[in-house]
């Protein structure tokens, strides 16, 4: 069937539409996206904005006509931690619905993480082994560890790469002492729950995903996006570290030239580097694996997976959009 998945991010909007069936992966057949970047339309009290609420409003109406237009059996529309964080959720989610029609979930972080380390659980298989995934969002960074497709732990933290952007950077660039400062919260904040993933003891295998990852391992010598998904990329420690000083010292017009870099995210390249070298090297990780699959083939492979026994029950047939 032809799906469509609408993703609200902290940063971007994403809409997916996808031709799936039960035993295939997912085949991408159309994209539309547009920067949100709701994480940083908030106002003091934590609240989206009005501009932030117009903004995705707008998207998830031009969703909804791409996803008629290219005859999307269903939509599943979802929410993460941006929406789920801010203190008009309820209220910018039935602004969406009335204008709209478009119902957006709003997923749970421990489910970001679930999801996501399904997708990458699928993307290796079983040869795996037990399997550590890292998720940097623009709100949230998410961690998931276990050998089977459910993960043995999940947990998720305020530790997106927009998130900290607006909260140390936006009066711009920090100084030395104000970097380390963020360095060492970062750590603090990681720290403080990793014996939930290493008393399982060390993974076999350690993976990553997300545009933050993407994005360095491109900066650190791994392959274009327009080698394919098929090529093999990592983000090695080692070379993270030396690169650090390097992104500090850099003016945004000089990240924008960056290899994998987007101009609209240069003041998230940074505090994205400190999670990122943060989770390496508390667990002990010399590389990430970078999975081209995350938390939007997550949602695919469980919604594909929950019709498929249905349909073999008789009970269900994929519904209409919204």
């Amino acid at each position: 069937m032809r799906l469509g998945v609408l993703d609200i991010g902290s940063n971007t909007g994403h809409l997916l539409v996808v031709d799936a069936h039960g035993g295939a992966a997912p085949l991408p057949a159309y994209s539309h996206k547009q920067p949100l970047r709701l994480a940083e339309h908030l106002d003091a009290d934590g609240a989206v904005t009005a501009d932030g609420i117009d903004a995705l409003t707008g998207f998830c109406a031009s969703s909804l006509e791409v996803a008629e237009d290219k005859g999307c059996e269903n939509m599943l529309g979802f929410a993460t931690s941006a929406v789920r964080d801010a203190t008009n959720s309820d209220e910018v989610l039935a602004h969406v619905r009335a204008v709209t029609g478009v119902t957006l979930d709003v997923l749970s972080g421990e489910d970001e993480a679930r999801l996501t380390f399904l997708a990458v659980r699928r993307w290796f298989g079983w040869s795996a082994g037990r399997l550590a995934v890292f998720d940097i969002g623009g709100g949230s960074l998410e961690i998931a560890g276990g050998a089977d497709e459910a993960p043995d732990v999940a947990w998720s933290l305020p530790l997106g790469a927009a998130r900290l952007a607006r909260a140390w950077f936006g009066q711009g660039r920090p100084g030395e002492d104000a970097i380390r400062s963020l360095r060492r919260q970062i750590r603090a904040d990681i720290a403080r729950d990793a014996g939930n993933l290493l008393r399982h003891g060390a993974p076999d295998r350690a993976a990553a995903t997300s545009k933050t990852f993407r994005s360095l391992a491109r900066i650190c010598g791994a392959a274009p996006s327009g080698d394919g998904p098929l090529v093999a990329r990592v983000l090695e420690l080692a070379t993270l570290t030396e690169w650090i000083p390097k992104l500090v010292a850099l003016s945004p017009e000089e990240l924008a030239v960056l290899p994998g870099v987007s101009p609209s995210r240069t003041h998230q390249i940074v505090p994205g580097a400190l999670v990122a070298e943060a989770c390496m090297d508390i667990f002990d990780l010399p590389a990430l694996e970078i999975c081209p699959w995350a938390l939007r083939e997550g949602v695919i492979l469980e919604r594909i997976d929950q019709i498929s026994v249905l349909d073999t029950d008789g009970a269900v047939r994929p519904g209409g959009l919204g």
